[in-house]
């Protein structure tokens, strides 16, 4: 079963990712089925709009930790993550640089990486009982390429919290923080998206297309080359005795132990 689902409607690309069993994390295969749908979509003349949404209760739980700890046994586990902290950069980088509006729907939490996606949509909107959470730190690891992406849209009070507080916050919360456009009650969502979808698509197709433009080039290239060198950073946090208690803890579902050798 493809890890991703997409449907194409009148100019509108829905992509949803499709491990609801696994909370949406974001496994290789996922990122990579990701990166070559928006890769593609960018090249399509056709298309006015990207919707990215979730399978299930949850957007997504960020990166698929499992699968990050069985890498961090492998002998070239250095190699593996910088290759995966790679992958993820271009698949934010891809919905940033997409000439189109993408619009996130949320129908519930949005954690670690899968907040660094929405961080890469241009519109957020959200089911009341969506949270958000960068639980990174309890890992033992580092958000460092969501970092940039937080702090170009909340601003240093609101990413400060998220970051360093390791709280939980609601959709309310992201809503005061700019995190996200909108909230609505969960049965509301799907009446929601299409008005959304319906109002963006009544603006010309150029002029949506040069507004985008217009921000993509007063933001993003500063973005871009903090993404580059959060690529390594992501990497070699990974590597480090804390990294590797957190994911042990993680797997073993039990509470790490941070009183680690330095």
């Amino acid at each position: 079963m493809s890890q991703l689902l997409v449907q194409s409607n009148r100019g509108v690309l829905r992509v949803s990712l499709n491990r609801p069993d696994k909370r949406n994390a974001l496994s290789r295969e996922l990122l990579g089925e990701l990166l070559r749908t928006v890769f593609t979509a960018a090249g399509d003349s056709a298309l006015r709009l990207l919707v990215l949404t979730g399978e299930g209760p949850v957007f997504c739980t960020g990166m698929d930790l499992t699968e990050m700890h069985e890498a961090a046994s492998r002998p070239d586990a250095a190699s593996v993550f910088q290759s995966d902290s790679q992958l993820y950069r271009d698949v934010v980088a891809r919905l940033i640089e997409l000439p189109v509006p993408v619009l996130a729907v949320l129908p519930g939490p949005a954690v670690a990486g899968g907040l660094g996606l929405v961080l890469a949509c241009d519109l957020v909107i959200a089911a009341g009982t969506a949270t958000f959470w960068l639980p990174e730190a309890r890992r033992g690891i580092t958000a460092a390429m969501i970092t940039p992406l937080l702090f170009h849209r909340c601003g240093l009070s609101a990413s400060s919290d998220l970051l360093l507080s390791g709280r939980q916050v609601d959709a309310a919360t992201a809503l005061r923080y700019d995190l996200i456009h909108h909230v609505v009650p969960a049965d509301q969502l799907g009446a929601t998206e299409r008005d959304w979808i319906a109002n963006i698509l009544a603006g010309s197709p150029g002029a949506v297309r040069d507004a985008k433009r217009l921000l993509h080039t007063a933001a993003w290239p500063q973005i871009a080359r903090q993404l580059d060198a959060a690529v390594t950073i992501s990497a070699l946090a990974r590597q480090t005795l804390e990294a590797r208690e957190g994911l042990n803890s993680f797997v073993q579902k039990r509470k790490p132990a941070w009183d680690l050798p330095r």
